[in-house]
Formats: C-alpha cells, sequence, structure tokens
C-alpha cells in the first residue's frame, strides 16, 4: 500500500530540522512532482505506475534533512543512502526505498563511487525501474544544491546537460537517452507556477 498525502507531509515534517529545511526539501519534492505528472500528461507511459511516481518524487529526497546543517548541504550525496535507512526504518518496501537511494545524478555505478571518492557505501546507485528512472530523471529539471547563497532554480534540458558532462560522456548519453524516453518538461510553465527561475545553457 502507499502512503497518503498527509503521511508524506508528515514525514517530512518529522525528520526537518527546521521550518527553513522543510520548505526548501518538501517544496523541491512538490516541484519534482509536478515535473513528472507534467510529462506524463504530455507523453503517457505504458506500463507506468503513476501513483508509485507519485509518491517517489514526494520522498526521493526525505534524507537531506540530515544533510543540511544551519541552512547548507555538507556532503549531500550522502542524503540518497541516508533517506534508504530513513524509508526502511519507517516500514516501507524496497519499492519505495530505492527512489531515496537511486535517483541521484543519472545513476551512480560503484566505479563513480570509487573514482570520485564519494562518502558512501561502494555499490550500484542506478535507477532499475521505469518508475525510478523517471523520477530520477524528473529531478535532474530543478536544483536546490546551494542554499542559502543561492535560491532554488529549474534546470533546462541544456543546462544539465552540460553539467553532467563533467562527469563523462556516457553521461551526457544516457541523459539524452532519457529524454528521448521521457520528452522534456515546459519549464516556463512550472518557473511561472512556483515562481522560481530557470537557468539555461
Amino acid at each position: 500500500m502507499l502512503p497518503t498525502d498527509q503521511q508524506i507531509k508528515n514525514l517530512h515534517q518529522k525528520y526537518a530540522k527546521t521550518d527553513a529545511d522543510l520548505t526548501l526539501i518538501y517544496t523541491h519534492c512538490q516541484i519534482i512532482e509536478a515535473i513528472a505528472m507534467q510529462l506524463l500528461d504530455k507523453n503517457p507511459i505504458k506500463d507506468i505506475d503513476r501513483n508509485l511516481v507519485h509518491v517517489g518524487c514526494l520522498l526521493h529526497d526525505i534524507g537531506a534533512y540530515d544533510v543540511l546543517e544551519d541552512g547548507e548541504f555538507v556532503q549531500g550525496v550522502r542524503h540518497g543512502i541516508i533517506g534508504e535507512n530513513i524509508l526502511k526504518s519507517e516500514g516501507f518496501s524496497e519499492t519505495i526505498w530505492r527512489f531515496a537511494s537511486h535517483h541521484t545524478g543519472v545513476g551512480l555505478t560503484k566505479k563513480d563511487v570509487l573514482d570520485q571518492k564519494l562518502p558512501i557505501p561502494v555499490a550500484d546507485y542506478t535507477a532499475r525501474t521505469i518508475e525510478e528512472q523517471f523520477v530520477m530523471y524528473a529531478d535532474k529539471f530543478h536544483s536546490k544544491s546551494n542554499p542559502p547563497s543561492e535560491a532554488p532554480y529549474f534546470c533546462s534540458f541544456d543546462w544539465f546537460h552540460n553539467s553532467v558532462q563533467k562527469f563523462g560522456a556516457d553521461k551526457a548519453a544516457k541523459f539524452d537517452t532519457l529524454a528521448k524516453l521521457f520528452g522534456k518538461p515546459d519549464l516556463v510553465a512550472l518557473s511561472k507556477q512556483f515562481k522560481h527561475a530557470i537557468k539555461n545553457a
């Protein structure tokens, strides 16, 4: 059984240290959900569980509260595995907790963890199901990475494509593949709705 929106909000309130942290993370999750639903409305995908995508979007960053210190992210890459552990402790199944640990970038491999010396257990953190891939992809179009010095913003396709290229041509190619599969969101409409700016290439 999937959690209700109220149960999800209660979880965010439980793990947020401050009201500002809650606003930052929970709003980001709501924006990713809006991006995902817009994409699905424009390009319905056969056999995708829309309700599971909805929940995955709203819970994917539940671990981000633990890497916020005085409003700044510290070793933010840890938020995925922290979120996985939180969701496990709350009794959620693997179907749910994998959204937390398997959405970073376009997927982290064991090689990525080792090569980049990331402060997380050495493992593959790549999206497996169509729903995981979809949430991971939608997440790339909005950033909250640099609080409090920089307000959250939408990321254009070209902006993220250029950004991910520094991690290798294979990462950019994977992002291209996801875009062909899922389409590109209308960020102008979402920017007006949420009043966040858009970063272009």
